[in-house]
Protein backbone atom coordinates (compact mmCIF):
# COMPACT_ATOMS: atom_id res chain seq x y z
CA UNK A 1 0.00 0.00 0.00
CA UNK A 2 2.81 2.43 0.88
CA UNK A 3 4.55 1.66 -2.41
CA UNK A 4 1.35 2.40 -4.33
CA UNK A 5 1.08 5.77 -2.57
CA UNK A 6 4.63 6.73 -3.53
CA UNK A 7 4.19 5.56 -7.13
CA UNK A 8 0.99 7.60 -7.41
CA UNK A 9 2.76 10.62 -5.89
CA UNK A 10 5.65 10.31 -8.35
CA UNK A 11 3.42 9.78 -11.40
CA UNK A 12 1.28 12.76 -10.38
CA UNK A 13 4.38 14.92 -10.06
CA UNK A 14 5.55 13.97 -13.54
CA UNK A 15 2.07 14.68 -14.91
CA UNK A 16 1.65 18.08 -13.29
CA UNK A 17 5.16 19.38 -14.08
CA UNK A 18 5.35 17.66 -17.50
CA UNK A 19 9.17 17.86 -17.88
CA UNK A 20 9.02 16.23 -21.33
CA UNK A 21 6.69 18.95 -22.56
CA UNK A 22 9.00 21.61 -21.12
CA UNK A 23 11.97 20.38 -23.16
CA UNK A 24 11.41 22.89 -26.00
CA UNK A 25 11.06 25.69 -23.43
CA UNK A 26 14.33 24.65 -21.78
CA UNK A 27 16.09 24.60 -25.14
CA UNK A 28 14.74 28.02 -26.13
CA UNK A 29 15.71 29.58 -22.79
CA UNK A 30 19.27 28.21 -22.98
CA UNK A 31 19.94 28.36 -26.72
CA UNK A 32 22.41 31.22 -26.26
CA UNK A 33 24.47 29.28 -23.69
CA UNK A 34 27.36 26.93 -24.26
CA UNK A 35 27.21 23.31 -23.17
CA UNK A 36 28.79 23.93 -19.75
CA UNK A 37 26.52 26.89 -18.94
CA UNK A 38 23.45 24.95 -20.06
CA UNK A 39 24.36 22.06 -17.76
CA UNK A 40 24.89 24.48 -14.88
CA UNK A 41 21.48 26.05 -15.54
CA UNK A 42 19.93 22.58 -15.60
CA UNK A 43 21.55 21.64 -12.28
CA UNK A 44 20.62 24.91 -10.56
CA UNK A 45 17.00 24.75 -11.75
CA UNK A 46 16.43 21.22 -10.49
CA UNK A 47 18.03 21.93 -7.12
CA UNK A 48 15.73 24.96 -6.79
CA UNK A 49 12.68 22.86 -7.74
CA UNK A 50 13.59 20.26 -5.12
CA UNK A 51 13.85 22.98 -2.45
CA UNK A 52 10.52 24.56 -3.50
CA UNK A 53 8.64 21.26 -3.46
CA UNK A 54 10.13 20.05 -0.16
CA UNK A 55 9.33 23.35 1.59
CA UNK A 56 5.78 23.20 0.20
CA UNK A 57 5.46 19.62 1.41
CA UNK A 58 6.68 20.34 4.94
CA UNK A 59 5.17 23.80 5.53
CA UNK A 60 1.95 23.48 3.51
CA UNK A 61 -0.38 22.67 6.42
CA UNK A 62 1.13 25.47 8.48
CA UNK A 63 0.28 27.97 5.72
CA UNK A 64 -3.31 26.70 5.66
CA UNK A 65 -3.58 27.09 9.44
CA UNK A 66 -2.26 30.66 9.30
CA UNK A 67 -4.94 31.68 6.78
CA UNK A 68 -7.64 29.52 8.43
CA UNK A 69 -8.25 27.55 5.23
CA UNK A 70 -9.70 24.06 5.59
CA UNK A 71 -7.97 21.26 3.74
CA UNK A 72 -11.20 20.28 2.00
CA UNK A 73 -11.68 23.78 0.58
CA UNK A 74 -8.06 23.75 -0.51
CA UNK A 75 -8.53 20.36 -2.17
CA UNK A 76 -11.44 21.65 -4.22
CA UNK A 77 -9.62 24.83 -5.27
CA UNK A 78 -6.35 22.97 -5.88
CA UNK A 79 -8.08 20.21 -7.82
CA UNK A 80 -9.79 22.80 -10.03
CA UNK A 81 -6.43 24.44 -10.69
CA UNK A 82 -4.88 21.08 -11.60
CA UNK A 83 -7.78 20.33 -13.97
CA UNK A 84 -7.35 23.70 -15.68
CA UNK A 85 -3.61 23.10 -16.14
CA UNK A 86 -4.33 19.64 -17.56
CA UNK A 87 -6.92 21.06 -19.97
CA UNK A 88 -4.40 23.65 -21.17
CA UNK A 89 -1.87 20.88 -21.80
CA UNK A 90 -4.43 18.86 -23.78
CA UNK A 91 -5.07 21.95 -25.93
CA UNK A 92 -1.34 22.06 -26.64
CA UNK A 93 -0.68 25.46 -25.05
CA UNK A 94 2.69 24.57 -23.60
CA UNK A 95 3.78 26.71 -20.67
CA UNK A 96 1.31 29.53 -21.41
CA UNK A 97 -0.67 28.74 -18.26
CA UNK A 98 2.39 29.08 -16.06
CA UNK A 99 4.10 32.12 -17.53
CA UNK A 100 2.54 35.32 -18.83
CA UNK A 101 3.93 37.48 -21.64
CA UNK A 102 5.60 39.95 -19.28
CA UNK A 103 7.43 37.16 -17.42
CA UNK A 104 8.54 35.61 -20.72
CA UNK A 105 9.83 38.94 -22.03
CA UNK A 106 11.71 39.56 -18.79
CA UNK A 107 13.19 36.05 -18.78
CA UNK A 108 14.59 36.51 -22.28
CA UNK A 109 16.54 39.56 -21.12
CA UNK A 110 18.04 37.75 -18.17
CA UNK A 111 21.37 36.00 -18.40
CA UNK A 112 20.43 33.22 -15.99
CA UNK A 113 17.03 31.57 -16.32
CA UNK A 114 17.58 28.71 -13.89
CA UNK A 115 15.52 30.15 -11.03
CA UNK A 116 13.06 32.32 -12.97
CA UNK A 117 11.24 31.24 -15.03
CA UNK A 118 12.51 27.65 -15.29
CA UNK A 119 12.33 26.57 -11.63
CA UNK A 120 9.52 28.99 -10.77
CA UNK A 121 6.90 29.15 -12.18
CA UNK A 122 7.42 26.65 -15.02
CA UNK A 123 8.42 23.59 -12.95
CA UNK A 124 7.64 24.43 -9.33
CA UNK A 125 4.46 26.30 -10.19
CA UNK A 126 1.08 26.62 -8.43
CA UNK A 127 -0.08 23.18 -9.55
CA UNK A 128 2.96 21.40 -8.14
CA UNK A 129 2.85 23.40 -4.90
CA UNK A 130 -0.86 22.65 -4.52
CA UNK A 131 -0.19 18.96 -5.03
CA UNK A 132 2.51 18.98 -2.32
CA UNK A 133 0.17 20.58 0.22
CA UNK A 134 -2.63 18.12 -0.53
CA UNK A 135 -0.35 15.09 -0.22
CA UNK A 136 1.22 16.33 3.02
CA UNK A 137 -2.19 16.85 4.63
CA UNK A 138 -3.51 13.49 3.43
CA UNK A 139 -0.44 11.57 4.66
CA UNK A 140 1.14 13.66 7.45
CA UNK A 141 3.14 10.90 9.16
CA UNK A 142 6.92 11.24 9.39
CA UNK A 143 7.52 8.07 7.38
CA UNK A 144 5.29 9.21 4.52
CA UNK A 145 6.90 12.65 4.40
CA UNK A 146 10.35 11.04 4.19
CA UNK A 147 9.08 8.82 1.37
CA UNK A 148 7.66 11.84 -0.47
CA UNK A 149 10.94 13.72 -0.10
CA UNK A 150 12.79 10.76 -1.61
CA UNK A 151 10.28 10.77 -4.49
CA UNK A 152 10.92 14.49 -5.03
CA UNK A 153 14.68 13.86 -5.18
CA UNK A 154 14.13 11.00 -7.65
CA UNK A 155 11.88 13.23 -9.74
CA UNK A 156 14.40 16.09 -9.84
CA UNK A 157 17.20 13.65 -10.75
CA UNK A 158 15.09 12.35 -13.64
CA UNK A 159 14.39 15.92 -14.77
CA UNK A 160 18.10 16.68 -14.65
CA UNK A 161 18.88 13.67 -16.86
CA UNK A 162 16.01 14.56 -19.18
CA UNK A 163 17.09 18.17 -19.66
CA UNK A 164 20.71 17.10 -20.10
CA UNK A 165 19.56 14.93 -23.00
CA UNK A 166 17.14 17.57 -24.32
CA UNK A 167 18.72 18.13 -27.77
CA UNK A 168 18.73 14.40 -28.55
CA UNK A 169 15.19 13.76 -27.23
CA UNK A 170 13.67 16.63 -29.22
CA UNK A 171 15.42 15.42 -32.36
CA UNK A 172 14.14 11.88 -31.80
CA UNK A 173 10.52 12.69 -30.88
CA UNK A 174 9.95 15.65 -33.14
CA UNK A 175 7.18 18.20 -32.70
CA UNK A 176 4.42 15.61 -33.11
CA UNK A 177 5.89 13.27 -30.49
CA UNK A 178 6.25 16.05 -27.94
CA UNK A 179 2.66 17.15 -28.54
CA UNK A 180 1.40 13.60 -28.00
CA UNK A 181 3.33 13.28 -24.72
CA UNK A 182 2.04 16.66 -23.53
CA UNK A 183 -1.58 15.70 -24.22
CA UNK A 184 -1.26 12.33 -22.49
CA UNK A 185 0.24 14.06 -19.43
CA UNK A 186 -2.61 16.59 -19.55
CA UNK A 187 -5.22 13.82 -19.50
CA UNK A 188 -3.57 12.14 -16.50
CA UNK A 189 -3.38 15.50 -14.79
CA UNK A 190 -7.10 16.21 -15.31
CA UNK A 191 -7.99 12.80 -13.83
CA UNK A 192 -5.82 13.50 -10.76
CA UNK A 193 -7.38 16.95 -10.37
CA UNK A 194 -10.92 15.51 -10.49
CA UNK A 195 -9.97 12.94 -7.86
CA UNK A 196 -8.62 15.68 -5.57
CA UNK A 197 -11.83 17.72 -6.00
CA UNK A 198 -14.08 14.72 -5.36
CA UNK A 199 -12.24 14.00 -2.10
CA UNK A 200 -12.83 17.54 -0.86
CA UNK A 201 -16.49 17.62 -1.96
CA UNK A 202 -17.15 14.23 -0.35
CA UNK A 203 -15.85 15.44 3.02
CA UNK A 204 -17.77 18.73 2.93
CA UNK A 205 -21.01 17.16 1.67
CA UNK A 206 -20.96 13.56 2.95
CA UNK A 207 -24.38 12.70 1.55
CA UNK A 208 -23.71 14.13 -1.92
CA UNK A 209 -21.23 11.54 -3.22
Amino acid sequence: MELQIYVKFLVGLFAIVNPVGLLPVFISLTDNLDSESRNQTNRTANIAVAVILIISLLAGSLVLDIFSISINSFRIAGGLLVVMIGMTMINGKLGENKQNKEELSESIRKTSVALVPLALPLMGGPGAITSMIVWSTNYPSFGNLVGFILCILIFCSCCWLLFRSAPYIIRALGTTGLNVVTRIMGLLLMALGVEIMVGGIRNIFPGLL
